[in-house]
């Protein structure tokens, strides 16, 4: 099991940055996907964007195409969501998640791919 710690939300105008942290610990060295998701209330959960942990090939809903950029420090075992241009309708809980994989496999989009979750961090924009 991977322990999963999510950190960097807040309150920001429409228009702003924010830059979302998510820390791994426990049996990081394996073969991971890892991925950024988001649930507004009264909303279903919904991907954001996904990174390979060892190869670095990355996933975008087309919803955050152009504003956001997923990254990450395999040293620092930690996952970075970078949010620009912030609008309203991304106001949510954003949870970070990993999946387990014995090898290098595809993306997913799909939340119930995933086997660890952060605790979530809120963050909210305001016009």
């Amino acid at each position: 099991q991977v322990q999963l710690q999510a950190s960097g939300g807040g309150l920001v105008e429409a228009g702003g940055s924010l830059r979302l942290s998510c820390t791994a610990s426990g049996d990081i060295f394996s073969s991971y996907n890892m991925a950024w998701f988001r649930q507004a209330p009264g909303k279903e959960r919904e991907f954001v964007a996904g990174i390979n942990w060892r190869g670095g090939k990355v996933l975008y809903a087309d919803s955050v195409k152009g504003r956001f950029r997923i990254s990450k420090d395999n040293s620092k075992n930690t996952l970075y969501l970078e949010m620009n241009s912030l609008k309203t309708e991304d106001t949510a809980d954003y949870y970070c998640a990993v999946e387990i994989r014995s090898r290098p496999g595809p993306l997913s989009m799909t939340s119930s791919a995933y086997d660890d979750w952060g605790q979530g961090t809120q963050v909210t924009v305001s016009s």
